[in-house]
């Protein structure tokens, strides 16, 4: 049994998905980006503060499932440019304990949903 997670405080699909599904205790989080909720604006003046909108919405979401970062098991990042690897991970890693943060990847991909520079998602247990 499957139920779908839904919030305002993170941007809604652009496609037939949804923000994430409860399966049992385990939810699979869709790939966020950086579309700032309220206003359905992007936000990508700096990879910084792109990065630091994708995380929000996915602590968004995970909230709203009753979770949070401690939750998350594994994480999917995909990025346009490898060069701006440490920066992402600077921002990235403000979410996670290092001793307890989850397994990861972090792939080069030769394009985005509109053309953004970061998408992350993730799957959590409670």
């Amino acid at each position: 049994m499957k139920s779908i997670i839904e919030t305002k405080n993170a941007p809604a699909p652009v496609g037939p998905y949804n923000q994430a599904t409860l399966a049992g205790n385990t939810l699979y989080v869709s790939g966020q980006i950086a579309i700032n909720p309220e206003n359905g604006e992007m936000v990508m003046d700096t990879i910084e503060s792109e990065t630091h909108q994708v995380m929000k919405n996915l602590s968004n979401i995970l909230a709203k499932a009753g979770m949070d970062f401690e939750n998350v098991v594994k994480c999917s990042v995909f990025v346009s440019d490898m060069g701006n690897y440490a920066r992402i991970n600077a921002v990235y890693s403000e979410y996670f304990n290092d001793d307890t943060a989850p397994a990861r990847e972090l792939v080069e991909v030769a394009n985005l949903p509109k053309y953004v520079n970061v998408e992350v998602s993730c799957i959590a247990v409670k």
